[in-house]
């Protein structure tokens, strides 16, 4: 939802529900799901909190429907990945490991928007909760998936650490305990898809 125009102009040009969520992703991302409430939502949005409810039946509700077009992106990354890389996973998993790299600069400013929401929302019963599990969950599936057909060693726990590596690095991005974090998880997640006969992690045996 992002745009390179004037907020002001690109408001006036939306339909109401995406003028909406457009309001809610700026204010969720820069003040907190909790902080917001729904008549900024509504001010933000040139609306009221009327048209608000007509589209959402509760702002629990419009927080989902917002982590749902975020995981949206982080899936279609995936389907960029397979489709400009067909029959190369390898390849896949490091055009994967560049999307994280290349959003990392804007984490470092808002922060990740499913590390950000947990953290606000401890119910695990919460529908934003749900919607960020099932897609953590499909995520893992698809990077299993890709793990498998590049040939790597055991790709349950090959997708494991390529997921710890490429959250490792959001999360570093975020409190800035690391520099050149990008080029960093690119070094790192190169030399985990270069090793096909060996445990990730693990240097190949000697052939002293």
């Amino acid at each position: 939802m992002a745009s390179t125009t004037s907020r002001p102009g690109r408001v006036a040009k939306l339909p109401p529900r995406e003028r909406i969520l457009d309001a809610a992703e700026e204010l969720f991302q820069s003040e907190g799901i909790r902080r917001v409430g729904v008549q900024a939502i509504a001010e933000k949005a040139e609306t009221t909190k009327m048209a608000i409810y007509r589209h959402f039946e509760t702002k629990d509700a419009l927080v989902a429907e917002w982590l749902r077009i975020v995981a949206a992106d982080y899936q279609a990354a995936f389907d960029r990945a397979e489709a400009e890389h067909t029959g190369q996973p390898r390849q896949q998993i490091l055009a994967l490991a560049r999307f994280i790299a290349d959003g990392l600069p804007a984490i470092s400013h808002r922060g990740c928007p499913f590390i950000n929401s947990i953290a606000e929302l401890p119910d695990r019963d919460h529908p934003a909760r749900q919607v960020i599990e099932r897609h953590k969950a499909r995520q893992t599936r698809r990077l299993v998936g890709m793990c498998a057909e590049a040939g790597l060693p055991d790709p349950e726990q090959a997708a494991a650490e390529i997921t710890f590596v490429l959250e490792g690095a959001q999360v570093s991005a975020q409190n800035g305990s690391i520099d050149r974090a990008g080029e960093r998880l690119m070094r790192i997640v190169e030399a985990m898809v270069a090793r096909p006969g060996s445990p990730l992690g693990t240097p190949p045996p000697s052939t002293d």
